[in-house]
């Protein structure tokens, strides 16, 4: 590995460039803060900066170490999941010249991630991604992540209104903000328009709700409709999951009130020093939990009479994201194609990816993305079709998959054709083999067991049994490689976090199973823990098992959920309790001590994540 050189120019966090309102272009970049990456990359790599102290650094700039040494993932933030095509273009650029898998995978939180990038390439590969106004600036962190937002907002019938500007406006003043930068632990954050909970608000740290309201102006005139968000506070996974309560009914967009208040409570937050001792607990739902919404909001109002609040400008409208995605709709098709001998994937494509929006004559178009993986080829290829048939920009999504909008109604099928031509025109997205997971021990430090491998083998099972009932295509199945959830496994239908299994000297790589989980549609609800554990290679069985016992013991019309609520956990471990007896290792049950997609005997190698340093 070559030194990188560290006579780099010295910069600096000011003069930004200016912000634009273009789609997927949120967070400002500053060109000096490359040539700072460089430079620090080449001190570490030189001997003259300690390891703890660059990986603060290199955290703040969305750069995460992984469990394979001298490589490192990059998450570059995807506010409210926007992407243009130009930045597909460009992440398929970086992805061939500086990624050794030859892929960027969607995270649940809409961000892209690149893996395995030695560290002498970041700063190059951040500094192309640029140029196309991607930023993984505080991508990683004790900072606040990437915001998530409905990928419908501005397109769904059911929303009161579409929140993806105050997303922006957000994004914009909370990023390289010195209150953000070395809180006790990272903020994730969600806005949502629709009571469908597209964005998962609950399970945030900090979320809004629209809400709005009739306002008399007192002069004669007709009442006017301001608009407002619920505020929650307190939410997440991982050991200790909990729902955001409400810390405040009510609270201003337009006027900026919800950048304040929220500024109000991570300043309570970096006040904690009690919370830094054991940073696997250092999240504001710790806070909540001890002390109680209440006396937050009290120390809210407290705080609010801080000499700070006359030092800031929470002003909204110039760091608002306003774009007219209409202006960028395509025309209506001077010709188009139609189904001939494929009708039926194709309908069944329709009716299970494709959504009318809420203008006539458009939809939108949900694409599976397996895995959450991409690969520079496909993302070349989305890239066109947002350009010849949908809106100026896509968005991710919560499910890794990605959303194609304002697609014309009579362009469809080309858009289904030209999907299927680059391997992505599967229908079924957010149905029961659009699995989800975390990329666990292919490259997170954290993770015990190959969530990855095991999401493709749960989906192989799936696709063999050919499943066709409504009701059970609509199970979702989540699964993460650690107890943290970054698969979010506690709120779906059935969730698997990894876990293992000791066999005197050996190891079986294992999961711990949760069912009847809610993330969509309903009230959030977390899932019942089932008191087993199952070896790895045995989880596509034992979900087989439960999904052919709901298809024949259901009553009519019961879905999975009130079918677990009503039958118990003890009737769904007593289905599967066979399978989680461990074997004694030996050449005929070698198998079962290897993990999904590897070669060689389990081990537990857990390190500790870098967000803790």
């Amino acid at each position: 590995m070559e030194p990188v050189s560290i006579s780099a120019q010295r910069g600096t966090l000011e003069d930004p460039e200016v912000v634009q309102n273009v789609p997927g272009h949120v967070i400002p970049i500053l060109e000096r803060e490359f040539d700072d990456f460089k430079t620090e990359a080449g001190k570490f790599l030189a001997g003259d900066t300690p390891e703890d102290e660059f990986i603060k650094f290199r955290l703040k700039q969305g750069v995460y170490g992984q469990r394979q040494p001298d490589v490192q993932m990059i998450r570059v933030k995807l506010p409210f999941g926007g992407i243009t095509p130009e930045q597909m273009e460009s992440f398929a650029d970086v992805i061939e010249k500086y990624v050794p898998l030859n892929k960027g995978h969607i995270t649940t939180r809409q961000n892209v991630q690149m893996h395995h990038i030695p560290l002498p390439q970041v700063e190059q590969a951040i500094r192309e991604l640029a140029e196309s106004g991607l930023s993984s600036r505080e991508g990683c962190g004790n900072t606040v992540r990437n915001v998530t937002g409905d990928p419908w907002a501005g397109v769904a019938a059911d929303e009161l209104f579409d929140m993806t500007p105050y997303v922006g406006a957000y994004v914009r003043y909370f990023v390289r903000h010195p209150t953000t930068q070395a809180m006790p632990r990272k903020i994730k954050t969600a806005f949502d328009g629709s009571e469908q909970g597209r964005a998962i608000a609950e399970i945030h740290d900090i979320a809004y709700q629209a809400r709005v309201r009739e306002v008399d102006p007192g002069d004669g005139t007709p009442a006017r409709e301001v608009r407002g968000a619920q505020m929650l506070v307190g939410g997440g996974t991982s050991i200790m999951p909990r729902k955001a309560p409400v810390l405040y009914e009510w609270v201003g967009l337009d006027d900026g009130e919800y950048l304040k208040i929220a500024e109000a409570v991570f300043r309570i937050f970096d006040r904690q020093d009690w919370l830094r001792v054991n940073r696997a607990r250092a999240r504001i739902k710790v806070f909540v939990d001890k002390y109680g919404i209440d006396e937050l909001r009290r120390q809210v109002e407290e705080e609010l009479k801080g000499d700070w609040v006359a030092e800031r400008d929470f002003s909204v409208e110039h760091r608002l994201f306003v774009d007219d995605a209409r202006e960028s709709a395509p025309a209506p098709p001077q010709s188009y194609g139609s189904p001939n001998g494929d009708v039926n994937d194709f309908e069944r494509f329709r009716r299970a990816n494709v959504q009318p929006q809420k203008q006539d004559g458009f939809v939108t178009v949900e694409v599976k993305v397996t895995r959450g993986d991409l690969t520079p080829e496909q993302l070349r290829g989305l890239a066109q079709i947002v350009r010849s048939h949908a809106g100026g920009y896509a968005r991710t999504t919560v499910q890794q998959n990605l959303l194609l909008r304002w697609v014309r109604h009579e362009s469809v099928y080309d858009v289904w054709r030209a999907l299927s031509e680059l391997g992505l025109g599967d229908a079924g997205s957010r149905e029961i083999d659009d699995v989800v997971s975390c990329p666990g021990t292919d490259s997170c430090k954290l993770g015990i067991t190959s969530s990855m491998g095991l999401n493709q083998a749960v989906q192989e099972r799936i696709e063999e049994m050919r499943l066709s009932d409504p009701l059970t295509r609509d199970i979702h199945i989540k699964m993460s490689g650690c107890p943290n959830g970054c698969a979010q496994h506690h709120v779906a239908d059935i969730g698997f976090y990894g876990a293992s299994i000791k066999v005197g000297e050996h190891t079986i790589p294992a999961y711990i199973p949760h069912v009847g989980g809610v993330y969509e549609g309903a009230e959030v609800a977390f899932g019942q823990r089932l008191k087993l554990r199952l070896p790895a290679k045995r989880v596509p069985e034992a979900i087989e098992r439960w999904i052919r016992h709901y298809e024949a013991a259901r009553e009519d019309g019961e879905a999975w959920g009130a079918f677990t609520q009503r039958v118990g956990t003890g009737e769904l471990e007593a289905l599967v309790k066979d399978l989680s007896m461990p074997v004694d290792f030996g050449l005929e049950t070698m198998n079962e001590f290897i993990d999904w997609n590897r070669n060689v005997p389990y081990e537990v190698q857990r390190g500790e994540g870098e967000c803790a340093v």
